[in-house]
């Protein structure tokens, strides 16, 4: 198992993380990847499931509580095996929209059960409706290609910021994402987007420790100093939020 590389005082955080419970892509369970990223050197962990219009794995026939029921099982049982090995773990989802994608955060399972019409909404209204209940709104890999998508779709005015760095992808589509958001000047993240218990060691170094999801989102919103780890295929050895050397 490899691990991060640390600085004194640095708390790491993976922002984008698949289970075998919630995601049918997913091939490792909450549990597990609760295991591996402690074993790789994270304080923290925000498992993203793909939701209801994305490659979710529960079945959209259960009614609606038992379809909520199942995708939180992930999360669930990453958030009972991180607290037997000393492992922070938060709560987050990811919605498709025609190949976008958006992670949401700071929100919890009493809103998915109490929200049933959110798989007919747009990614206007999915901002609005979680932005009033105090969430955040980060597209997902907005410059991923794939030969089953039909193009790019960008969404500057309905998130709070834009996952600028995602190791799962060239290193190219990164640079595009960040400098798209420099130049919206909107914030950045970084995250795995890991489904496996194997080792990609991407996401965020934050200079302080983060308690809760609601930390998180705050150090998002407000700017503060962090690293994203960005991988040796970027040349660099991460890179300093906010981002001035994007080109």
């Amino acid at each position: 198992m490899a691990r991060l590389t640390k600085n004194p005082g640095e708390f790491l955080i993976e922002t984008h993380l698949h289970t075998l419970e919630g995601s049918a892509c997913g091939r490792a369970t909450g549990a597990e990847q609760a295991r591996a990223r402690k074993a790789e050197g994270y304080d923290a962990i925000i498992v993203t499931d793909h939701f209801f219009r994305g490659n979710s794995r529960p079945s959209r026939d259960l009614p609606w509580a038992g379809y909520v029921d199942a995708f939180c099982q992930g999360y669930e049982n990453a958030r009972a095996e991180g607290a037997r090995i000393g492992l922070r773990v938060f709560f987050g989802w990811e919605e498709n929209y025609g190949g976008a994608e958006f992670l949401i955060y700071g929100l919890d399972k009493t809103f998915l059960l109490t929200h049933p019409e959110m798989i007919s909404w747009t990614p206007e209204e999915q901002y609005r409706a979680v932005s009033a209940a105090g969430g955040l709104v980060i597209q997902a890999h907005p410059f991923r290609e794939r030969p089953y998508l039909k193009g790019i779709h960008l969404y500057p005015h309905d998130c709070d910021g834009v996952e600028g760095v995602n190791r799962a992808q060239p290193w190219e589509q990164n640079r595009r994402a960040l400098n798209y958001a420099r130049s919206f000047c909107l914030p950045v993240t970084a995250g795995s987007d890991i489904h496996t218990a194997d080792s990609l060691l991407g996401g965020m170094a934050f200079a302080r420790q983060l308690n809760s999801i609601r930390d998180f989102i705050d150090a998002v919103r407000n700017r503060e100093p962090a690293r994203l780890l960005t991988g040796p295929e970027s040349g660099k050895n991460g890179l300093q939020v906010p981002l001035l050397d994007v080109q």
